[in-house]
């Protein structure tokens, strides 16, 4: 079948979870018969290749627009894919999900994967939030079938719109990481994400600092940066700076896959998320996490006295402590739930319950 995907940035190698996500999913969605287009957006993209690993790449001229961005750049991509004679056009995220009916109009099969409940965001404002409840409405109404990437976003949708034969749960994944020697002899902390309100990483600075361990010789690595500078991306750089932390960028491949391998602990201080694959990445490689207590981190992987209150710098600066001054145990989760192999693998069972003989 042919299969356009939208509501990304991009791929590969660009800075976010859905981004993550599509990389890692749309690959072996193609070893499975699928022909995948991606839509991609101009500003972010630094691969110049028309495709990847399988999948074909179209990028978009769009204007970086906080507000405006993600919407034009789905109705290009459910244009091109019209003109394509698509057979499933999957747009992720619920803000690109409000031109699901277009797609409908326009005669394709809809898919919509439900990342997160992007209206509880803090960065957003009354009218973006708005419309991205609405984003979710015109999904649960208009697609034929919605991906929820956790059992708190499937459980919210089932109960607020009473459809539970339309969601179907299917988790975000990680890879099993190759072995790495780790040569430095540094002990840190390491965090991970785009620079927004909402990603707590002010709070984790706030409890590094309160808990004196730089002192000690334990230093924090916070990788990531901010799609568009603001106020908030700004003062985050100067509050790590002021307190000695390192903050190296968007990192992705090896680099990353080196700060994770030799971090003594991963810590997750979000106070909203979908279903993070920073944290799943950070528990394929087998590193102590702590990690904010909000639904989203709640996985059966993880034990309950792995969580500290979201926002409360004092408790999680307890936590650090308490860690580092505790006899330390390895520790190995159990992540095959996680496999990228079988997530595919569930996603293409769904484009094939699609598929234009399916009424």
């Amino acid at each position: 079948m042919r299969i356009w995907v939208t509501g990304t940035r991009g791929i590969p190698g660009i800075m976010g979870g859905v981004e993550t996500h599509c990389e890692q999913l749309l690959q072996r969605l193609a070893t499975r018969g699928h022909e995948i287009t991606v839509g991609c957006r101009r500003p972010y993209m630094t691969f110049t290749g028309s495709s990847y690993r399988g999948v074909t790449l179209r990028t978009f001229s769009v204007p970086r627009s906080r507000n405006l961005e993600a919407i034009l750049h789905t109705f290009s991509c459910v244009m091109a894919a019209k003109r394509d004679h698509a057979d499933i056009l999957h747009i992720h995220a619920i803000g690109p999900a409000l031109l699901t009916p277009i797609a409908r109009i326009l005669g394709m099969k809809v898919l919509v994967t439900h990342h997160g409940l992007d209206y509880e965001r803090a960065k957003w404002g009354r009218f973006p939030r708005l419309m991205l409840r609405l984003g979710e409405r015109v999904a649960m109404r208009y697609a034929h079938k919605v991906i929820a990437v956790s059992p708190h976003i499937a459980d919210r949708l089932v109960s607020r719109y009473r459809s539970a034969a339309k969601v179907t749960y299917i988790p975000n994944g990680a890879n099993t990481p190759a072995p790495i020697e780790t040569t430095g002899t540094k002990t840190y902390i390491f965090a991970l994400g785009r620079f927004v309100e909402e990603k707590g990483f002010h709070t984790l600075i706030e409890a590094y600092r309160i808990s004196q361990l730089r002192d000690r010789g334990i230093e924090l690595v916070i990788a990531g940066d901010a799609d568009f500078p603001s106020h908030y991306s700004r003062y985050l750089r100067k509050l790590g700076k002021d307190a000695g932390v390192s903050m190296p960028g968007f990192i992705s491949g090896e680099p990353l896959a080196r700060l994770f391998a030799g971090a003594s602990l991963f810590v997750i201080p979000s106070t909203h998320e979908g279903l993070p694959i920073a944290l799943l990445e950070a528990m394929s490689h087998n590193i102590p996490v702590i990690a904010s207590d909000i639904p989203a981190n709640h996985i059966p992987e993880l034990t309950g006295d792995a969580y500290f209150t979201p926002g409360d710098a004092v408790a999680l600066a307890d936590r650090l402590t308490s860690f580092f001054s505790t006899p330390r145990s390895q520790v190995s989760y159990d992540m095959s739930a996680y496999d990228w192999e079988n997530i595919a693998e569930a996603t293409s069972a769904i484009y094939d319950s699609l598929s234009p003989q399916t009424p």
